[in-house]
């Protein structure tokens, strides 16, 4: 059964984790859920402007093309940031050393389809999810020794690393048999060149869409489980955190948020099916 969620905040803090951008008000009037002074309240890096970390190596959510940071991230980003008075300010950072960067005050927030986990939350403080997504094991079309996630003992396997799919991997190979990458969608291409890897785990999402662009791959089964991906923010920013939540709830019941996933993914990726399936925490 499909469950769709009564919080538009947390079924849509989608543009959350990526991106949180937007206009500067200097007349420090904003029409936003920012307050007076376009930020000056929100310990950040500098006033007027919200700078968001993300890996740009995420296709669809974060990616460059043409010279340009776009994706589904980044377009949630900049509507949180319209919502809140801000100019948007998008960066990229290699996702392994993403929330040190955050805690060395390199950028106010991670909006980069970063999953809220137990163990992240010991570092940093995460917003309501934006977005939900599916765990998933992909592998060569035609596969055939891969029917579940229990054919992976032994299996070479894909992953980025400091990810939620490496510590899914690190449950079914031993550490030698895993590869790292720096982009799920290089690791994906390397899965169909034959002897480089048994299977690649990353979202679904992700997954699809590489096939939608060509890429002889196919999902093996059904989603491990469904993260939450949110938008980060260093502990102590307990005011910052609650302008994001507010702006995204203010782009889930205005409409933008189904638009911007309209856009990139033909769907909303608040309407999911959680009937049965573990959801990561």
């Amino acid at each position: 059964m499909k469950k769709k969620y009564p919080f538009l905040g947390i079924v849509l803090s989608a543009g959350m984790i990526m991106a949180a951008c937007g206009e500067d008000d200097s007349s420090g009037g904003s029409e936003g859920t920012g307050s007076e002074g376009a930020g000056s309240d929100l310990n950040l890096l500098e006033e007027g402007q919200f700078t968001t970390a993300s890996s740009g190596l995420y296709k669809p959510f974060s990616f460059e093309e043409g010279g340009d940071l776009q994706g589904f991230d980044i377009d949630i980003g900049n509507a949180i940031a319209e919502e809140m008075g801000l100019e948007p300010n998008p960066v990229t950072t290699p996702f392994q050393t993403i929330i040190q960067g955050l805690n060395s005050n390199r950028y106010d927030a991670i909006i980069g389809s970063m999953s809220k986990t137990a163990e992240r939350e010991e570092q940093v403080s995460f917003s309501d999810p934006y977005y939900y997504s599916g765990g998933a094991i992909f592998v060569r079309e035609g596969t055939t020794e891969i029917q579940s996630a229990e054919d992976l003992e032994g299996a070479t396997i894909g992953v980025v690393g400091q990810s939620t799919y490496e510590e899914a991997a690190l449950e079914y190979t031993d550490q030698d048999n895993i590869q790292y990458y720096d982009s799920d969608v290089v690791a994906l291409n390397d899965l169909t060149i034959e002897g480089r890897l048994d299977a690649v785990i990353t979202a679904d999402v992700v997954g699809f869409e590489a096939q939608n662009a060509g890429l002889e791959i196919e999902m093996v089964g059904d989603p491990l489980w469904i993260e939450q991906p949110s938008i980060a923010v260093r502990k102590d920013d307990e005011a910052l955190l609650e302008e994001i939540n507010a702006a995204l709830d203010a782009i889930i019941e205005n409409g933008t948020y189904d638009e911007i996933s309209e856009k990139w993914f033909g769907r909303n990726l608040l309407d999911v099916d959680l009937e049965g399936v573990e959801v990561l925490e």
